[in-house]
């Protein structure tokens, strides 16, 4: 048996791939399961991209390979909606790369810029494809702790000058998962005019842009001036439209950034469903009018969240942005045995914030991704697990 390669054994165990079972499991023995562990909702993508990839389906033409190129009208679709949207344009065929949702494209551009001895800086607690992309690169890990003494952002000043010289990468997400944090946009002109004084690449993932709430408008990081000389921006159709399982997403930013993500997935994948591309643009189109409705639900639910966890006691922020609560934990009881007692015992799942990074620690998350009274409900069972705990 061959052993296995170092970067595979020095990545962590992702535990949100191993809840699916573990809720199986549950509901076999008769539990009545509360899942707000994935930022995965229970409503419907966009009645106007279901009617679009039935129709697609039952074009032959649309089961053909779509390579790096895909369907055209996808990417056009994205350009358009950049422009509108942040008022930045983008070349649909030089400027832009489709992908199998952000993640995908997120984890594979570290294979693009990363050699051993290269340091990405990492928001910790984050999304773990930063770390796992970094990994499988042969790259090193700085995980900046992001807490409430810096408002969850990343001081850029406080990099240490050895990691500085040499990072290539630079991970941001805003609207921030897990934490829900905002970025002012004088924090991300300082990050900008950082990248550029030392030469790196600045990621930012910008899947939570359109989960706003209370007159928030997230921006694009390259609604910055300089942006576009150190920046690649992600953006997902997951998040916005209820397509988590759809795997549809995109990459946009200049051309030396572009082109580079697009030859390392030119080894590894051979281009989303175009049938589902063909939904995605039909999505688009209808972001202006479904979109409100759909963020009401949204900002139901989050209120509901927030009134439910502070009735049990627990200090949450109302977040202006993503799907999230960062719920703080009472000092002594440990992030994997709250989850792990809230599974077992009450029959609510959530993510532990040490499942996000050492950072996280101190904190779990939580998914505003179903009815109010089940949040209700789950917020009722987690208080009473947490008198028992700290008894």
């Amino acid at each position: 048996m061959p052993t296995h390669a170092t970067r595979f054994k020095n990545l962590p165990a992702y535990m949100l791939a191993t809840i699916p079972q573990r809720k199986r499991d549950l509901i076999a023995r008769g539990v009545d399961v509360i899942d707000l562990g994935a930022g995965d909702a229970d409503l419907p993508a966009p009645a106007a991209a279901v009617s679009a990839l039935a129709a697609a389906a039952q074009d032959p033409a649309m089961s053909r390979y779509g390579f790096g190129l895909g369907l055209p009208a996808f990417r056009e679709a994205a350009a358009v909606w950049m422009e509108h949207r942040f008022g930045q344009r983008f070349d649909p065929l030089t400027e832009l790369v489709p992908l199998v949702g952000s993640k995908e494209g997120i984890a594979h551009l570290a294979l693009a810029y990363l050699d051993p001895g290269d340091v990405a800086i990492i928001p910790d607690p984050g999304y773990l494809s930063y770390l796992g992309g970094t990994l499988l690169a042969g790259g090193e890990l700085y995980m900046y702790p992001i807490t409430p003494r810096t408002q969850f952002l990343v001081d850029v000043d406080e990099i240490p000058a050895d990691i500085r010289a040499r990072a290539k990468l630079l991970y941001l997400n805003y609207p921030n998962n897990p934490t829900a944090a905002i970025a002012p946009r004088d924090y991300l002109k300082r990050v900008v005019e950082w990248c550029a004084a030392h030469d790196i690449l600045l990621v930012y993932d910008n899947a939570y842009s359109e989960m706003t709430f209370d007159g928030y408008v997230a921006p694009s990081i390259f609604e910055i001036d300089g942006a576009r000389d150190v920046a690649l921006e992600f953006h997902s159709l997951s998040k916005t439209y209820n397509m988590t399982g759809w795997r549809l997403g995109w990459a946009a930013g200049a051309a030396k950034f572009t082109g580079p993500l697009a030859r390392v997935k030119s080894f590894v994948d051979t281009g989303q469903f175009m049938a589902s591309q063909r939904a995605a643009v039909a999505a688009f189109e209808s972001h202006a009018s479904w979109l409100p409705g759909n963020l009401e639900i949204f900002r139901a639910r989050r209120d509901a969240a927030v009134a439910a966890f502070r009735a049990e006691g627990m200090p949450v922020e109302s977040p202006k942005a993503s799907m999230y609560l960062w719920v703080p934990l009472p000092a002594g009881v440990p992030s994997i045995e709250f989850h792990e007692r809230l599974m077992e015992e009450e029959g609510v799942i959530v993510l532990a914030g040490k499942a996000l990074g050492e950072g996280g620690e101190g904190f779990f998350r939580v998914s505003f991704i179903t009815s109010p009274e089940r949040l209700a409900e789950a917020a009722l069972r987690a208080g009473r697990l947490l008198r028992r705990m700290t008894g």
